[in-house]
């Protein structure tokens, strides 16, 4: 009887194949992909990733990439929103956290057999971020700018401290 060694027995250079421990390396078949080739790889191209299904591409949302970071006073978060217009963006702004929602709608619509690649996002997306300090929401401020979306949220300084005189009567 021909005892398969396990796979620490090979690693480690044990030569007890008298053990009866299953090996990690037995061959496993591969489940069938659960999502369609994009169309360029029918074309005979090497697809870098698979095209949703049509039944999940309406109900898809697209994920807001962003950078945060800190000045000595603000929280500045940063995002590329290249066509979107400023009236289809919505954010939301408490003391701890930022919500950013939009969508960008394609301008012209291609079949989809002529498409060679189809990288670009196309639909809603959103965003939630967590505050690292809470911030004063009336004087957040956001702009956009060659398709950077820019919000400054200026911090709370819970160390000043103010005095207030008790008025009489």
């Amino acid at each position: 009887m021909n005892i398969k060694r396990s796979f620490f027995d090979r690693l480690s250079g044990n030569s007890s194949a008298d053990d009866s421990f299953d090996s990690f390396d037995d061959e496993v078949p591969a489940a069938p992909p659960s999502r369609k080739e994009s169309h360029s790889s029918r074309s005979g191209e090497v697809a870098t990733r698979p095209a949703p299904l049509e039944d999940d591409a309406a109900e898809m949302e697209g994920q807001l990439p962003v950078d945060v970071h800190q000045t000595a006073s603000d929280i500045v978060i940063r995002a590329f929103v290249a066509g979107v217009r400023p009236d289809e963006l919505s954010i939301s702004i408490s003391r701890d956290r930022v919500e950013i929602e939009g969508s960008r709608m394609e301008r012209e619509q291609v079949s989809g057999p002529d498409y060679f690649t189809r990288e670009l996002f196309w639909g809603s997306f959103s965003r939630a971020i967590m505050l690292p300090q809470e911030v004063d929401v009336e004087a957040s401020s956001a702009a956009a700018k060659d398709g950077l979306l820019t919000i400054i949220l200026p911090k709370l300084d819970k160390a000043r401290q103010t005095k207030l005189k008790v008025k009489a009567g």
